[in-house]
């Protein structure tokens, strides 16, 4: 341990230039910049993301934010217009070579966007922060067909392990359902080798991967979700956001069941959130974005310490 920074000064030089130019990005837009609470009554459900809590009095428990998703969309229905933030976010257990359990994020929504809109603008920001050429795009489909040889949304178990078997991917732990063999074959076997000349954008995730997007109908049904890898590391998550708070109330649920069964602790529905999207969210878009990863990127380095202050070690 020691007291110096572990990035180099002139490379915190060209993060605060590169946050700089991400804000006249927006501002040219007329995208207004906002601040929400980091540390809110609640967090996110989500079965594969552990927020950290706080112990604010003996009976107030809260939580550091892992996204400030939910606060920014309670702004868009109060009628902010299109909205960004640079933030700081929490997540627990997360620390390694491409993780900080706190890291910064930007997130933007856009009012009147579908997920297609969104990788334009998500496009043009890269290619002006990176200078890269346009990006990629493909089906989530296309790419499990492409690099694996198999249809993500017509397989099964026995055949997601015996794929996973024939790729060197050896799981010792029982999985039982579809979509974590899916996320270890993309992760392990195909995200490795996207974007390596040009940013790749990955859209129409299945429908039980949705999250918080929209579900398109059709056969089969798919997310409107997209994520986006540059030189094989993923950079953002993108939806055309759910508005359906009766659907919304149903996928928290859902999460927590999933939590309680992998003997994690159910975290508390954020109602101000429903409440919010009862009232009416507008059609909107949004993303959000590791910064630390892009500037990873824009200095050529492989340790998310190279370009932060001080890592958690260094904390």
């Amino acid at each position: 341990m020691t007291w110096q920074p572990t990035a180099n000064i002139s490379t915190l030089q060209k993060r605060a230039e590169i946050i700089r130019l991400i804000r006249d990005f927006f501002y040219t837009r007329n995208i207004m910049e906002v601040e929400t609470p980091l540390l809110c009554h609640t967090s996110v459900t989500d079965p594969y993301i552990e927020s950290i809590s706080a112990q604010l009095t003996p009976s107030q428990k809260h939580y550091l934010q892992t996204s400030p998703e939910y606060a920014m969309k309670r702004l868009l229905v109060a009628g902010s217009g299109p909205i960004y933030q640079i933030c700081k976010a929490f997540r627990q257990d997360e620390v390694g070579r491409m993780h900080n359990p706190e890291f910064t994020m930007l997130e933007w929504y856009r009012p009147q966007f579908n997920h297609h809109d969104l990788m334009n603008e998500m496009d043009a920001l890269l290619c002006l922060i990176l200078k890269t050429q346009p990006a990629e795009r493909y089906s989530y489909a296309e790419l499990f067909e492409t690099y694996l040889q198999l249809n993500p949304h017509e397989t099964n178990l026995k055949i997601l392990a015996h794929c996973a078997n024939e790729h060197d991917l050896h799981i010792e732990a029982s999985i039982h359902d579809t979509d974590t063999w899916l996320q270890l074959l993309m992760s392990h076997c195909i995200e490795p080798l996207l974007g390596q000349d040009r940013p790749c954008f990955v859209y129409d995730f299945p429908s039980s991967q949705a999250a918080l997007a929209r579900i398109q109908p059709g056969r089969p049904a798919v997310a409107s979700r997209f994520e986006v890898y540059f030189k094989g590391i993923e950079l953002a998550n993108g939806f055309h956001e759910l508005a359906d708070a009766t659907e919304q109330r149903k996928r928290f649920e859902e999460n927590n069941m999933k939590r309680i069964a992998a003997d994690l602790k159910p975290v508390p529905i954020d109602e101000l959130f429903l409440a919010a999207l009862e009232q009416g969210l507008p059609d909107c878009s949004g993303v959000a974005l590791g910064i630390d990863r892009l500037i990873m990127l824009a200095c050529d380095t492989s340790c998310i310490a190279d370009v932060i202050s001080f890592d958690i070690n260094n904390a």
